[in-house]
């Protein structure tokens, strides 16, 4: 019998070695989201692969929140952040953390670096530092300051912390290597001053460590085995090792990068989605055109859809783009067996069946699902008036058109055979009525066999429907153009957002709650939004079509 061969991603095998080798005896992982915005999609990525690989090796996850920088960050972001991942589904228990925590031992890590003659306190103005930096290809040169005393380095960085200096006029500076071929080892600044209230620590501080000094101690102070981050800090990685071993961390964390996940025409910047929030181009950070953990769940996709999106991307070292499509193929396939198929109509035209008694209302069982017989059946109420779809009516209909026009039959879907006789229309003419008869012979699982038809429409009945608003969307970009302007401004799609105010459901809907989702019949997958749906004025989003041109592409 032939052994199954898993491949593993290249962390896995990282952390497989690891472990064999005795580097680690457990596996411990975290999410350090910064909290100055809400998380995307792509955050969603960094958030599974990092609790997943702690599951995947019984290890630990933490949740820390990076909140080095007050003048960017909210407590709105902090809880923003803690409901999408745990409605991912990533459980920290109780290893909730913040870089504030540790402000106290960061500075202390800071009077080492100086102690050993590692870091000093530089004056040097930002344009400055940044002048004597040097390029890729010339090496910087030394700042001034860099031979001052250890006592002297030890008095002005207490000073710094005491608020003696106005922000910007002094900053501690790591001392590497100003000719090191990485300019992230040219001597960078590890803390600044900044006068600036925290969300958490008030006016404790008025020095602030930098993201590149604060993390790797962060990491260490929590037993941190395996820190996964993304592509752009690779560059950083001497960076991080250098802080670990200079402070003599016994068990220091190893800095592991992967590629970042790109969706194709979205919008995933902070600053741009800032923007578009702050303009009311769109109504809050869970806009449903947006890609925020928090849209995505607004507009019905589910945590199982994203968990099937993630694995399908992988985790690389390249960068590539994926195709938006590839999201909504997912949501599909975890919907399409899970969700009742109801009737909704959302762009009505009253059906009036001439010959149906008048006030007779009946009640057809219909399944919830052919696809799933588990889901069952419904009742749904049937009478002489109806609405339909205007699309399923033509008064003078193409070749191939299957649906009602003068003189032909169709099925209404799990009900009778009707036969259109007429129609009636306004000044401008619009039709506003269609006149049909119905053969009684025909009732749906009655075994009728008599003659067939080729189209069947949904319905639903006028006195018992519910009214509702129907929000139906598209991409906020314009994707014949791009992403981006030019002028760096977002090329946005004028019909990102097409809201129907008039559509009429079947009474079942009645009760939907807020992020509860159906298929509507032939029109796609639709959510109920969560933020301005109320129980006597129902709004739906859709969250997808039914049909799309994408195919998953073939193993290799």
């Amino acid at each position: 019998m032939e052994k199954e061969i898993i491949s593993k991603n290249f962390i896995e095998q990282i952390i497989e070695k690891d472990l064999a080798e005795g580097h680690c005896d457990t596996v411990h992982t975290r999410f350090p989201p910064e909290p100055n915005g809400y998380l995307h999609i792509g955050h969603a990525k960094s958030i599974l692969l990092n609790y997943g690989l702690a599951q995947k090796y019984n290890g630990t996850f933490n949740l820390r929140f990076d909140d080095t920088n007050p003048t960017k960050e909210k407590l709105e972001f902090v809880e923003s952040i803690k409901k999408d991942i745990e409605w991912l589904g990533a459980d920290w228990e109780d290893r909730l953390f913040f870089a504030s925590d540790y402000f106290e031992q960061m500075y202390e890590a800071a009077v080492k670096l100086i102690k050993k003659g590692k870091a000093y306190v530089c004056d040097l103005l930002p344009e400055e530092i940044r002048e004597y930096r040097g390029t890729l290809t010339e090496p910087g040169k030394d700042s001034p300051c860099r031979n001052r005393s250890i006592e002297e380095n030890l008095e002005l960085f207490e000073n710094m912390k005491n608020g003696v200096y106005k922000d910007g006029e002094k900053v501690l500076r790591a001392r590497i290597d100003m000719s090191s071929p990485n300019i992230n080892m040219r001597d960078p600044i590890i803390y600044r001053v900044a006068h600036m209230n925290h969300h958490r620590t008030g006016d404790t501080w008025c020095i602030y460590p930098m993201y590149d000094f604060a993390h790797p101690i962060e990491d260490a102070i929590e037993g941190i085995t395996h820190s996964i981050c993304t592509l752009e800090f690779e560059d950083h990685r001497p960076l991080y090792d250098w802080v670990v071993r200079e402070l003599e961390y016994e068990k220091p964390p190893k800095q592991i990068e992967f590629a970042k996940l790109y969706l194709t025409n979205v919008v995933t910047g902070k600053r741009y989605i800032k923007r578009l929030v702050e303009e009311g181009i769109v109504d809050g950070w869970d806009d449903p055109r947006l890609v925020s953990i928090a849209a995505l769940r607004r507009r019905g996709f589910t945590p199982e859809s994203i968990k099937m999106f993630v694995e399908l991307c992988g985790v690389s070292k390249s960068q590539s783009s994926v195709d938006y499509a590839m999201l909504e193929y997912c949501i599909r396939e975890d919907l399409k067996l899970k969700r009742p198929r109801m009737m909704a109509v959302l762009d009505p035209v009253k059906l009036i069946i001439d010959n149906y008694p008048e006030d007779e209302m009946e009640y057809l069982d219909i399944d919830n699902n052919l696809e799933n017989e588990s889901l069952g059946t419904r009742k749904v109420p049937f009478g002489r008036e109806l609405y339909i779809d205007r699309e399923d009516f033509m008064e003078n209909p193409p070749k191939k058109y299957f649906r009602l026009f003068p003189g032909n039959e169709v099925r209404l879907m799990g009900a009778y055979f009707v036969k259109c006789v007429s129609c009636e229309k306004d000044e401008d003419g619009k039709v506003t009525e269609i006149h049909c008869t119905y053969d009684p012979e025909t009732k749906c699982g009655s075994g009728f066999a008599g003659r067939k038809v080729k189209g069947t429409i949904h319905w639903v009945a006028a006195k018992t429907a519910v009214k509702a608003e129907v929000r139906l969307y598209e991409n906020i970009i314009d994707e014949e153009k791009g992403v981006y302007n030019e002028d760096g401004s977002l090329n946005l799609n004028p019909n990102s957002l097409t809201v129907l105010k008039d559509c009429y459901l079947e009474p079942n809907f009645s009760d939907a709650k807020a992020y509860e989702s159906f298929q509507f019949v032939r029109q796609g997958f639709f959510c109920v939004d969560a933020r301005d749906s109320r129980p006597d004025a129902l709004v739906f989003n859709r969250i997808v079509s039914l049909k799309s041109s994408f195919k998953l592409p073939k193993a290799e």
